[in-house]
């Protein structure tokens, strides 16, 4: 059996998604392996949906987190990007096969085989990963990123997820070749506020598409949108009608799709980020006869991803953040699913992550005989 080294975290057992202190095992640090000792960790909304199985495939325990910044510790003999003390960090991924197309195309987010960072298993099978509610991570060089000087470590680990999210469809769907361009982000949350920042860098023209007028002097002062639009205003809705070259829709909840299809010109592209639990109409009409597109995009793959960091270094775009505590992470989750934060929450895991020494321990047996500790 691979040699196992103790790890601590929080986890959800069940659908509930509560999250509590939990033991387990991260692998020994092989030759293409970097430990990172986890200073910082983002919760993201898909850390929500699965810890609550939303989605219909989440296998308990989770210990979820895929916008890790930390501290390498440990580095193997393959490796010679990093080095022990590096400023590293991990994104949503953490696997692929390296061969296919996908893979040589540097795309390896979709790779048919491609690796999670929680909710997964190991590309050879044999043990569970666990993600960045944790002190410790061990992940093979090749998924690991360099973050450049100058990113914060703590607003900068949402770009691990919500960074790319928003970076890569901007450059695939063409809205980074010609400035000036017209772009609607709908939604202000933790994707959209990035979206806002990161297409303003790039010399779009950026309007806020929103059900309210309750972020409006936030968008335009703050976050450097140049519009602002509320859709429930019928008369402000119709002077937008075919003003937009792009939409990048953030929304994950349930929404009507045909409003926006309207605000797109000739040609115009819609990218959907948000992961609804149900499936959203799709009107074929206004399609047709506008020659619109309606596309998707998720991450990116890891040389984009480096790209993207780079980026928003250069451009000083980081994440607006609340720094909390890992102890506070349940009542964060409560404040996310009504989308209560201004925008990401970040864990301050380096500083707040503490065992609990006088608290009951519960071992089970899980996946390979691999011991798993839990505390309640």
């Amino acid at each position: 059996m691979v040699d196992q080294n103790k790890a601590f975290g929080w986890a959800a057992n069940d659908e509930s998604g509560v999250l509590s202190p939990f033991h387990f095992s991260r692998r020994e640090n092989g030759e293409n392996d970097v430990t990172v000792k986890i200073l910082f960790c983002g919760v993201c909304h898909s850390d929500l949906h699965t810890i609550k199985n939303h989605w219909g495939f989440s296998r308990y325990p989770i210990i979820p987190g895929h916008e890790i910044v930390g501290i390498a510790t440990k580095v193997g003999k393959n490796v010679t990007k990093f080095k022990e003390g590096d400023r590293v960090g991990v994104g949503v991924i953490i696997g692929s096969c390296q061969s296919c197309e996908s893979c040589n195309q540097d795309l390896e987010n979709y790779c048919p085989k491609v690796v999670f960072t929680y909710n997964s298993r190991s590309s050879d099978g044999t043990s569970r990963n666990q993600g960045g509610y944790s002190d410790v991570i061990v992940v093979d060089h090749r998924f690991v990123l360099s973050i450049p000087d100058g990113l914060p470590s703590d607003s900068g680990a949402p770009l691990l997820c919500a960074g790319i999210t928003v970076y890569s469809p901007m450059k695939y769907y063409g809205m980074t070749e010609e400035s000036g361009k017209r772009l609607g982000v709908n939604g202000l949350g933790g994707l959209g506020h990035i979206a806002v920042k990161i297409g303003k860098a790039f010399g779009l023209r950026v309007t806020v598409i929103s059900r309210s007028s309750e972020k409006e002097r936030e968008a335009i002062d703050r976050l450097g949108a140049d519009s602002f639009l509320v859709t429930t205003d019928s008369q402000k809705m119709k002077e937008a009608v075919g003003t937009m070259d792009f939409i990048i829709d953030t929304v994950s909840a349930e929404h009507a799709l045909l409003p926006l299809f309207s605000l797109l010109k000739v040609n115009g592209k819609l990218v959907a980020l948000g992961l609804p639990e149900k499936p959203l109409d799709l009107p074929i009409f206004p399609l047709v006869l506008g020659r619109k597109m309606v596309g998707g995009s998720q991450i990116g793959g890891m040389k984009e991803t480096q790209e993207m960091l780079e980026f928003c270094a250069k451009h000083k775009i980081v994440s607006d953040i609340e720094l909390i505590k890992m102890s506070d992470i349940n009542s964060a989750m409560d404040r996310l699913a009504k989308s209560d934060v201004r925008y990401r929450f970040v864990i301050d895991v380096a500083n707040s992550l503490l065992p609990e020494s006088s608290a009951e321990i519960l071992t089970e047996q899980v996946d390979h005989g691999v011991s798993i500790t839990s505390r309640f």
